[in-house]
Parts: structure tokens; C-alpha cells; sequence
């Protein structure tokens, strides 16, 4: 019995003091944004622009690119409205490896240095794998993959000459649990997801923490720019009402407040939302029993057919119930985070 006794007392200890020593790490790794210089790729809208209203309060010098300058301007215009210290847009595709590169080159030279990468642009391309077509895949790849990477190499070096910075990969719990009828968008996110933690691993000897973001459904107001295939119109409808429902989805304010919060505390991963959270573990320890359930969970989306292999935007999909009062939530944010751009691509970046 004392041994049990004493056993316990130990565990107890130990985990206390494993507690305790992280809660200590956490406060010597804390990093203020007030004047600090941040990029965020696909900073016009959605979350992107969340997080930069955010930053803007807390005093941070803003660079925001996106590929459609009115959106641009827009974001601009309105956080130097709400007391931005400064704001500087650039249009960039972010696909072309040598528009980022001049985007960070340009930042650098008006900030004198970049402390603050966030890859946040993407695009979400919804459908089944039947009217999935090869270049869908690329694109996702493009967007996800090789644009994150191509943004971290370009800020490293001045990073590493600093011996600090902070870089936070806005992955998705698609990269963590592949989801039926998005298989190009959870495809490219597991690949962003093994690059960021591999980043992590890699960066932190030279004092920049990497910051892996996987967040569930949230009302960003994206479902507007996504793009939909096959039966594009039942797609929306369903992608709109859950993304709009609150127990399965989550406010963009309160996500973008979590993620720089990661950011700001140097933490490797952040999984937002509940149900996220809960998919993550049942998938982890029952990976079988998840794809089961997928399986039949697609059984129930819709079928190819439609406008085919042709990609439609949420815009142009509406229907009787989306917009409606079950989108209600989703419909509100995109008003308040730009989405509503009639010349605009179904890309943030």
C-alpha cells in the first residue's frame, strides 16, 4: 500500500512538474506583435483578414497580398480605418514562386525585416472524385504546398540572420482526416501538414517556432468563393448549411484570435474547434472505424452528373435553402470578411 502510496505521489509530481516547466517554456517563448512586421498571404479576406484586424488593433505593421487588388484596397481601407500603424498591399499569385519571393523582398525593404509569416491563402475545391480532374489536384498542391514553402524559403534567410520569427502554416482537420467529396483540398493540407511539423523540428535551433494550424469548420464566409462540381448546386447547399452550423462549425473571430495566440506563445499545433478536436482523436486511435464511416457518410453526398468536371463558385450555386436562415451565420460573415467580390476567383491567394 505505501508503495502504491508513494508511487502515486511521484506520478503526481511528475506530472506537475511537466506542467509547470511547460507553462514556463510557454512565457519565455511569448512574442508581442506590437511592432512587429507580419505577412499574411490571402490577407484581403475570410480569415486572413480576421487575423489582420487583429494584428492591426495590437500594433503590428501589416503586408497583406491576395491576387485581386480591389479586395486589396478594400481590407486596406478598412484597417486603416480601425487605426492600423500601417498597412502595405500587394497583389501576388502565390503559385509563382517569383511573385513571392518579390512580395517578401518588398515587405523587407519597407519594414526592415519580416518577424511574421502566416501562409494562410487557399482555395477549396468541393466535388466527387469523379469530376475531380488531374489539374485539380496540381492546383491544390500549388496552393497549399509548394506556396507555403515557397513564402518560408524566401523569409528564412533574414529570419535566421535575426535569430528570431514566427511562421504559422494555416493547414485544416482535412490534413489531419481526409473527407469524402474534398480529396484534392485534404490531399494538399496532408502534405502542408507534414511540411509544417518537419519545419518545426527543423527551425526551432535557430529560435523561429512553427506554428501548425488544423481548424475545422469556420464561419468565414468562404462558402461563397468555394468552388463546386458535379451537382453543384445540392454540393453548396450542403457545404453552406453545415459550415453555417454552430455546433459543427466555428466563429472566424474567436479561430483567428486562437491561432495568433499559438503564434504568439510559439505552441507547434493548434486543432480548433470541438468537433475537430473529437475527429482528430477517434480518428487517431480507430483509423478503421473512420474510413467505415466515411464510406458511408459519402454514400449519402451527392453523385457526379451536373455541370460535370466544370467548376461552378458558391455565388453562382444558390438555391431555395442557401441563402437562407440555416446559411444565416455563414451569409453575415462573408459580408464582414469581403467575400463579396463580383470580379473576384475562388482563390484567397
Amino acid at each position: 500500500m505505501a508503495n502504491r502510496k508513494q508511487m502515486l505521489f511521484w506520478l503526481a509530481a511528475g506530472i506537475g512538474g511537466a506542467i509547470a516547466g511547460r507553462a514556463a517554456l510557454r512565457r519565455r517563448r511569448f512574442f508581442a506583435f506590437a511592432g512587429r512586421n507580419v505577412l499574411i498571404t490571402g490577407g484581403s479576406r475570410g480569415l486572413g483578414l480576421e487575423m489582420a484586424r487583429i494584428l492591426a488593433d495590437e500594433g503590428a505593421n501589416l503586408a497583406i497580398c491576395a491576387r485581386d487588388i480591389d479586395e486589396l484596397k478594400r481590407a486596406e481601407s478598412e484597417l486603416t480605418q480601425r487605426g492600423a500603424r500601417n498597412v502595405f498591399i500587394l497583389p501576388c499569385d502565390v503559385t509563382d514562386q517569383d511573385e513571392v519571393e518579390a512580395v517578401v523582398q518588398s515587405v523587407e525593404s519597407r519594414f526592415g525585416s519580416l518577424d511574421v509569416l502566416i501562409n494562410n491563402a487557399g482555395i477549396i475545391g468541393v466535388g466527387p472524385m469523379e469530376e475531380m480532374t488531374l489539374d485539380d489536384y496540381e492546383r491544390a498542391m500549388r496552393t497549399h504546398y509548394w506556396a507555403p514553402l515557397y513564402a518560408t524559403l524566401a523569409a528564412l534567410p533574414g529570419m535566421r540572420a535575426r535569430r528570431s520569427g514566427r511562421i504559422v502554416n494555416i493547414a485544416s482537420i482535412g490534413g489531419k482526416v481526409s473527407v469524402p467529396h474534398l480529396l484534392p483540398y485534404s490531399g494538399s493540407k496532408f502534405a502542408l501538414v507534414g511540411l509544417s511539423e518537419g519545419m518545426r523540428a527543423e527551425l526551432i535551433k535557430d529560435n523561429i517556432y512553427v506554428t501548425t494550424v488544423c481548424p475545422g469548420l469556420m464561419r468565414t464566409g468562404s462558402h461563397v468563393n468555394a468552388e463546386f462540381k458535379g451537382q453543384h448546386e445540392a454540393e453548396y447547399s450542403l457545404f453552406s448549411i453545415v459550415g453555417s452550423m454552430p455546433l459543427s462549425s466555428m466563429n472566424a473571430g474567436r479561430a483567428a484570435r486562437q491561432i495568433l495566440n499559438a503564434c504568439r506563445m510559439g505552441d507547434p499545433q493548434v486543432v480548433l474547434s470541438a468537433s475537430a478536436i473529437l475527429v482528430t482523436a477517434f480518428h487517431a486511435l480507430f483509423p478503421g472505424a473512420t474510413a467505415e464511416i466515411f464510406g458511408l457518410v459519402n454514400r449519402l453526398l451527392p453523385g457526379p452528373g451536373g455541370v460535370g468536371s466544370r467548376s461552378v463558385l458558391g455565388r453562382d450555386s444558390r438555391t431555395a435553402i442557401s441563402p437562407s436562415i440555416l446559411t444565416q451565420l455563414s451569409d453575415t460573415a462573408a459580408n464582414r470578411n469581403n467575400e463579396w467580390n463580383p470580379g473576384g476567383s475562388g482563390t484567397a491567394g
